[in-house]
C-alpha cells in the first residue's frame, strides 16, 4: 500500500492529487492562470488536512515531467523534489502526455467522453499540449494506453498524423487540441484537460516497480531548448 502525492503543473492548470494504493482520495486543481507557485503548496496542505494524512505518511511524490510550460514544469518539479528531500522519500516522474491520455481513458470508461463505442474501438489517442502558434507537443496512444510514437513537437497542418488517421479515428484533446480542429477535420476533438488524477495509476505502477528518479540530477522533460528572446520594447 502506497500513499502518493501527485503534482501536474505543466500547463495553465495547477493540479494536485492524493492517492492510496492507486486509488484517488482527493483532488485540487485550478485553471485560473499560471500562478502555480502560489497555489501548489496551498493545494497540498488542503489535501493533507482534508484526508488527515501527515507529510511523514507519504511514501513518494509523483510529478508530471513534461513536456509543457517551462516555468510551470520547473515549479512542479522543484516543489516535488523539495518535499522528497525533506521527507526522505522517492520521486516518481510520469510523462505529462501519458497522464493526459490516462485522463481521457478514465473519462471514456466513466461515460463522460463524447465518443461512440464503435469509434473508440479502433481509435488512436493524441493528447496535445500547446507549444504556441500552431505547434503542439503530441504523442499517439492506443485506447489501452500503449504508446505508438515518441513525443514530438508538431507544427500541425492538414498532413499531420496522416498515417495514423488512415488506421482509425484520431481523438485529439488537451490544451493544444482546440486550435488543431480546422487542420484535422476528420479528427474527434474532446474536452479533456491535464490533471494530476491521470498520474495516479501510472505513479503506482512505477512505485511498485521501484522506478524512481535521481533527486540530484532529475530535470523536467522540456523537449525543446528554452530560447531567450530579447524584448522589443524600448527602455526610456
Amino acid at each position: 500500500m502506497a500513499l502518493i502525492l501527485s503534482i501536474e503543473t505543466g500547463t495553465d492548470i495547477c493540479s494536485v492529487a492524493l492517492a492510496n494504493d492507486g486509488e484517488l482520495m482527493a483532488l485540487r486543481e485550478s485553471d485560473e492562470g499560471r500562478d502555480h507557485a502560489k497555489k501548489v503548496a496551498v493545494f497540498v496542505d488542503e489535501l493533507l488536512r482534508e484526508t488527515g494524512v501527515q507529510p511523514s505518511d507519504l511514501d513518494a511524490i509523483a510529478v508530471g515531467k513534461g513536456p509543457g510550460s517551462y516555468t510551470g514544469l520547473r515549479i512542479g518539479v522543484s516543489f516535488a523534489k523539495g518535499m522528497c528531500y525533506a521527507l526522505n522519500i522517492p520521486l516518481i516522474a510520469v510523462g505529462s502526455l501519458d497522464a493526459l491520455a490516462r485522463v481521457a481513458r478514465e473519462d471514456f470508461d466513466a461515460g463522460i467522453l463524447d465518443v461512440e463505442d464503435e469509434e473508440w474501438a479502433d481509435a488512436r489517442l493524441c493528447p496535445m499540449v500547446d507549444a504556441r502558434r500552431m505547434e503542439v507537443y503530441a504523442q499517439i496512444f492506443t485506447t489501452t494506453g500503449e504508446p505508438l510514437s515518441d513525443v514530438v513537437a508538431e507544427v500541425v497542418t492538414e498532413d499531420s498524423f496522416r498515417d495514423v488517421r488512415s488506421c482509425g479515428r484520431l481523438v485529439i484533446f488537451g490544451n493544444g487540441a482546440a486550435k488543431c480542429t480546422e487542420a484535422l477535420r476528420d479528427a474527434i476533438y474532446v474536452g479533456v484537460s491535464p490533471s494530476a488524477r491521470g498520474i495516479v495509476a501510472l505513479a503506482e505502477e512505477r512505485f511498485r516497480a521501484s522506478q524512481f528518479e535521481d533527486l540530484a540530477y532529475f530535470e523536467p522533460f522540456y523537449l525543446k531548448e528554452f530560447l531567450v528572446i530579447p524584448s522589443k520594447k524600448k527602455l526610456l
